[in-house]
């Protein structure tokens, strides 16, 4: 497709060219991951979660009857929030998540998925593969390997190692 064709500019109505291919980059990324954010969302409503609340729960759920802290969780978290206390406590209102203090560190709080978010869990992880493998059906398995690839190169740029702590200012 050609600059003077691009189905991003189109979509946000935008009438002049992009001032660089990285900017064309970056708003048809905010805009493809906001469209795959959406089909999402939809698959967990009925569920009556976010997609916050079921990244919470994958991450509960990998970490075993040990828990976690509610600081590795959130270093966890595909998608960064200063809110998950707030979070956890709807998961732990619904009776998903379950915390302990433990005695000897009364400091900290572990956090482990209950049965009841277990089988929510399970009951997403058919559908929530098969979304995924058909939000990007466009694209062949090379295409998306390749992307991946592209998609890590820029995000490693700005993501401190380990992909823990803030994001934001490039590594050095």
């Amino acid at each position: 497709m050609s600059r003077d064709a691009s189905s991003i500019r189109k979509a946000i109505r935008q009438q002049r060219p992009f001032e660089s291919a990285g900017q064309e980059f970056v708003l048809c990324l905010l805009r493809t991951a906001e469209v795959v954010r959406r089909l999402f969302d939809h698959l967990y409503e009925p569920y009556g979660i976010t997609s916050q609340q079921y990244n919470v729960l994958r991450i509960l759920r990998g970490a075993g009857p040990d828990g976690l802290p509610t600081l590795a969780i959130r270093e966890r978290m595909v998608e960064r929030t200063p809110g998950v206390t707030r979070l956890i406590d709807r998961l732990e209102g619904r009776g998903l998540v379950d915390r302990e203090t433990p005695q000897q560190d009364r400091r900290q709080v572990l956090c482990r998925i209950t049965p009841q978010g277990a089988e929510v869990l399970k009951r997403l992880d058919k559908p929530v593969s098969d979304l995924a493998r058909s939000a990007v059906a466009a694209l062949g398995e090379k295409d998306q390997r390749k992307l991946i690839a592209c998609l890590d190169a820029v995000r490693l740029t700005h993501e401190p190692a380990g992909g823990g702590g803030p994001e934001g200012s490039p590594r050095r």
